[in-house]
């Protein structure tokens, strides 16, 4: 029977380097996803605001997807069923350009969109009509009020909630072992079935991802910290 050894592994260059290069990889999945998540989170904001029935209509029906379908199952979708439907040249493209990479970056980025967006209405919600008003006032129209005045607001007013799901897509990187993207699950996975240390290489694993998502809630703690106004008047 096998002791406990963690010099096994951390000892090892070979399982290290595959380590190290599994976490390059889950910080571009990670960090790709989260800017697009973002980007896309401020349109759908913007739609879900505007004048009219429609765009809210969409929104919601894009939210209403991604909070009921599994992430799991989505990546899968993408991967395993839209990327068998691409033309063939850019599917050949996609294959020699990390296609696994692209679709998790694809797939986390669009569902945590979603919730990026409620995060960010509810957010709006808490600021005050009489703040759209100001601005119209002010001489801004409904894109330009939105974009100065009130999405800053309630991007401060949903910070904590931002941070939270933030950390939840990091952890969701680990997601993309499913459709063969490099990332540290999968070197995890790899090592393990090199070494035979299961306990040791999934303990390693376990630590890196909570030291992880531990300075990630820290860094959003700071920046709700600084982010309102009470503390920033301290300053």
């Amino acid at each position: 029977m096998k002791g406990f050894d963690l010099g096994v592994i951390l000892g090892n260059p070979e399982y290290v380097s595959m380590l190290v290069h599994g976490l390059e990889m889950t910080f571009i999945i990670a960090i790709g996803s989260w800017l697009l998540a973002m980007t896309l989170a401020l349109l759908l904001l913007a739609l879900r605001f505007s004048p009219g029935p429609v765009g809210n209509r969409l929104v919601a029906g894009y939210v209403s997807y991604h909070r009921n379908v599994p992430t799991l199952v989505q990546l899968m979708l993408w991967y395993f069923g839209i990327y068998t439907i691409l033309p063939g040249a850019f599917a050949d493209w996609l294959a020699n350009h990390s296609a696994e990479m692209a679709f998790a970056v694809l797939g986390l980025g669009l569902c945590q969109a979603a919730y990026f967006s409620e995060d960010m209405r509810s957010g709006l919600r808490a600021v005050g009509p009489g703040q759209m008003e100001a601005a119209r006032a002010l001489g801004h129209g409904y894109i330009s009020a939105m974009r100065y005045v009130l999405i800053p607001q309630g991007i401060r007013n949903a910070l904590p909630a931002l941070v939270n799901h933030s950390v939840s897509l990091f952890k969701n990187s680990s997601l993309a072992i499913v459709i063969g993207a490099p990332e540290l699950s999968h070197a995890i996975k790899e090592i393990e079935n090199l070494s035979f240390r299961t306990f040791e290489i999934y303990l390693v694993g376990t630590v890196v991802y909570l030291l992880l998502s531990l300075i990630i809630m820290g860094l959003g703690a700071y920046l709700t910290w600084r982010a309102d106004p009470a503390n920033g008047a301290r300053r």
